[in-house]
């Protein structure tokens, strides 16, 4: 496009006449251009709380995304991303399911040590890969987790002993806990504003995910691994969790296969745009236009002209840069607006404290459930590795349609989203105190349904009010401060559940509380989201 026909669009009559007159073009106000450029939406983050000139040019960059709109190459994303979301979950799930038969083999004086190095692994990959796309870019993250997730779990197999099943947990779960963040922030920087709900859709392959894992398990884990009553567990007459794994990596690398070989990723046009590089920005917009069968009339001098960004110039290496943005957002600027009164106080501390709670909660009970089940079976004279896996996948199933079902509860009036959270919450710590009454495996499984059940209705719910709840531009720092408590609680669980001793209901006790607890936190949260845009 021309310097004349570039003014022309920007529409500054002064400036076009100076451009006529000396040949040079001067500065225009960064909001006139843009309006004028027709970009009138205010953007997720609001004006002020990052370098003025990267947050128009990313204004710019979505309201080209929503000109385009949704086609061909986000469904096909949608499909992809989905393998993380899956993932997020399986590899929890795997690691519960392989415990009993670890156990029986290796003898371990403190079992939960497993899950402990799962979520250590967990926290460290969701920092690293967090960050690190900032540094390295998108696109190389999306591809990698699922590929070091992959390769882990399978050498995994060939573990002798428990510190190395331990060794490779955390590293598998290293690649895990990048998925969320890393494909989340792929999609929604291709996702028009129109169809940001789908990041929610994406909740289902959480739940299936689990139905895979536990299906397979049935067969390979059920029959293939030592009884709870055998005196001596040999590595041959275990291999069903190795078997196990082996099928779970070869998943993960066929899905790695599929997203590297098969699907072209393209790296996010803002990642670019903030290196300096306009050019590969808005040449990748053109290109998902391409693929969508439409055309993009963004063009380099859209992006140019609104100046460059503190830092950086362009086409050079934004390592350093990038960085320093990413630690200029994490200030205690948002953290005291989000206690700056006592309403705003009230609501952060305590859905802090219902994640912090749940995040215990939750991998204290269900990390260790096949293996309870297995103790509690063998107690009602039919502990077979078999029906403990059999009942694992009844109880995964149960899963999908509670996620389903908080969607639907979340738009009854005057019962809403904290109603639903509260009740459901409660309700998960009722059924799991429910389960310490059983006397027969029958019993212990349909409280164990109950429980699985109002559990993902409770996330599905959780996952969709969490932000909700916060202020527009100091939501991240508020959904940074409640996955954090998650974390850190969820490597307690382990820790507690060492010094609780398994072979008792303790864990039971406590996860119970801490849900009943969490429930009864939701009540009391001062906000209702339902039928209200979010601020």
């Amino acid at each position: 496009m021309s310097s004349e026909k570039h003014l022309e669009t920007i529409g500054d009559a002064a400036a076009e006449k100076q451009y006529e007159a000396t040949g040079e073009k001067v500065p225009i106000e960064k909001e006139s251009r843009l309006d004028e450029l027709g970009v009138n939406d205010a953007g997720a983050i609001p004006k002020g709380t990052i370098d003025p000139v990267y947050e128009a040019k990313a204004r710019v960059l979505n309201h080209a995304i929503q000109e385009i709109g949704m086609g061909w190459y986000q469904w096909q994303l949608f499909i992809v991303v989905g393998f993380g979301w899956a993932n997020d979950n399986l590899w929890p799930i795997v690691t519960s399911l392989i415990l009993t038969p670890i156990v029986n083999e290796f003898h371990p004086s403190r079992p939960p040590l497993l899950s402990l190095a799962q979520n250590i692994g967990l926290l460290i990959g969701a920092i690293f890969w967090g960050f690190g796309t900032d540094v390295f870019g998108r696109r190389h993250a999306f591809n990698a987790t699922l590929g070091i997730t992959g390769v882990f779990g399978m050498i995994a197999a060939g573990s002798p002993n428990f510190a190395a099943i331990g060794t490779f947990a955390a590293l598998w779960s290293f690649g895990v806990g990048g998925n969320l963040p890393v494909d989340s922030a792929v999609f929604l920087e291709f996702l028009p504003g129109t169809h940001q709900y789908l990041l929610t859709i994406l909740s289902i392959d959480w739940a299936i995910a689990q139905v895979v894992a536990t299906l397979i398990a049935w067969p390979l884990l059920g029959n293939l691994t030592c009884q709870e009553k055998a005196k001596i567990c040999t590595k041959s007459d275990n291999m069903g969790w190795r078997y196990f794994v082996i099928v779970m990596g070869g998943i993960s690398i066929i899905e790695f296969i599929v997203r590297f070989g098969f699907f072209t990723v393209f790296e996010s046009p803002k990642f670019w745009m903030g290196k300096g590089n306009d050019e590969e920005a808005v040449r990748i917009v053109h290109e998902v236009a391409r693929r969508n069968g439409k055309t993009s009339e963004l063009r380099v001098e859209d992006l140019r002209s609104l100046g460059e960004i503190h830092g950086i110039h362009q086409g050079e290496s934004a390592a350093t840069a990038a960085i320093q943005r990413r630690l200029e957002k994490v200030n205690l600027s948002h953290v005291k607006a989000l206690f700056a009164t006592r309403t705003l106080a009230l609501s952060t501390s305590l859905i802090m404290a219902v994640w912090a709670f749940i995040g215990l909660g939750y991998p204290l009970y269900n990390a260790f459930l096949p293996y309870i089940q297995n103790l509690k079976g063998a107690q009602f004279g039919d502990g077979s590795t078999y029906l403990t896996y059999r009942n694992s996948l009844i109880i995964a199933v149960l899963g999908v349609p509670g996620a389903i079902l908080g969607g639907i509860l979340v738009e009854i009036p005057r019962f809403g989203r904290k109603g639903t959270l509260a009740v459901s919450t409660i309700l998960t710590g009722v059924f799991l105190y429910c389960s310490t009454t059983a006397v027969t495996s029958a019993a212990l499984l349909g409280w164990n349904c109950a429980f699985n059940f109002f559990s993902n209705i409770m996330y599905a719910v959780l996952y969709g009010y969490t932000p909700e709840i916060f202020p527009t531009k100091d939501r991240g720092t508020g959904n940074a401060l409640t996955a954090t408590a998650n974390r850190v609680f969820g490597i307690m669980a382990p820790i507690v559940a060492m010094f609780a001793n398994l072979n008792t209901a303790a864990p039971v006790y406590t996860s119970g509380a801490l849900f009943i607890v969490a429930g009864l936190l939701v009540a009391i949260l001062p906000f209702e989201t339902q039928g209200k845009a979010s601020l």
